[in-house]
């Protein structure tokens, strides 16, 4: 059982997680356990089940998928039975202003749909992983001279659950460059697998750029494969300009992870949600929700 902070309703839910069962069985079982090191985290599982999604008979679970997770398809530009297959779906795109993006300067934005973490005076060899799990920063990057620029900053983590919507968006205007790949395995990213798999970002595939925000300073942006996301597709154009709200790219089939890290005193996380991380509770945010201040 999941339980989040709904920041809007100002309360406690209880996530509906897609295969809950079999996650719990997967990493809290020694048969579970096993199978996941053997073949669940492997490239070649998320591969084949990637190839499945992109089959025009997996589309057929897309109706049973939308009204179990209570999915509100109205603020997307397709109806359920126009998309040719399962990832068709799940990439699925919004409607024109479907979600209103505030360009004040100052205010800091959600890239994606998702449930955030935030720390704020974060340091680069105890990050947070879950409770009792740390890594370090120069771990998650593997490289020697970006990560001692953000000692003392701050930093966002969003886990998408295969639910949400999985594109994700720039949260400034500026210039952003060129990905660095990691390659990894693929170990599922909700909070059950965090409980029980070490330094889990570390190890699973992962793409970072930095993005030079012409607000927030230069900003590292990565994305974080799971279980059966084969792909990370990113969609913007390398040192060209963008706008606030630009799509970077999107996530096929799986949970996924967006993290962002902050150099020191170039943003203020909103209080609500560094209390709730200090709880130990995430909290549920929409892309282009407000999250923090210059």
């Amino acid at each position: 059982m999941i339980k989040y902070y709904n920041r809007k309703q100002n309360r406690y839910e209880i996530e509906k997680v897609a295969g809950e069962k079999y996650l719990n069985w997967s990493y809290s079982s020694p048969a579970g356990i096993g199978l996941v090191e053997l073949l669940l985290k492997k490239k070649l599982f998320s591969k084949l089940y990637g190839f499945y999604c992109d089959t025009k008979i997996s589309s057929k679970k897309t109706k049973d998928f939308i009204k179990t997770f209570d999915i509100d398809m109205s603020m997307y530009d397709k109806s359920y039975d126009k998309y040719s297959s399962f990832n068709d779906f799940f990439i699925r795109s919004l409607k024109p202003n479907s979600r209103l993006i505030d360009n004040n300067h100052n205010i800091l934005i959600s890239p994606c749909d998702g449930k955030i973490s935030a720390y704020e005076d974060i340091n680069l060899n105890n990050l947070v992983q879950i409770k009792g799990f740390t890594y370090s920063l120069k771990e998650l990057v593997e490289d020697d001279e970006i990560y001692n620029q953000y000692d003392g900053g701050s930093c966002l983590i969003f886990r998408l659950c295969p639910t949400d919507y999985h594109r994700f968006h720039f949260i400034d205007d500026g210039v952003c460059g060129g990905i660095h790949k990691i390659k990894g395995h693929y170990y599922s990213v909700n909070p059950v697998a965090l409980k029980n798999v070490k330094k889990l970002f570390c190890q699973n595939k992962r793409e970072w750029s930095i993005f030079q925000s012409e607000n927030f300073g230069d900003v590292i942006y990565m994305e974080v494969g799971a279980t059966c996301v084969g792909t990370i597709i990113q969609s913007y154009s390398q040192s060209s300009k963008v706008k606030k709200g630009d799509e970077k790219g999107y996530f096929k089939f799986g949970g996924s992870t967006v993290i962002l890290f902050f150099k020191k005193d170039t943003v203020k996380i909103h209080e609500d949600l560094i209390n709730q991380t200090q709880l130990g509770f995430e909290t549920s945010v929409l892309m282009g929700e407000k999250i923090g201040l210059k």
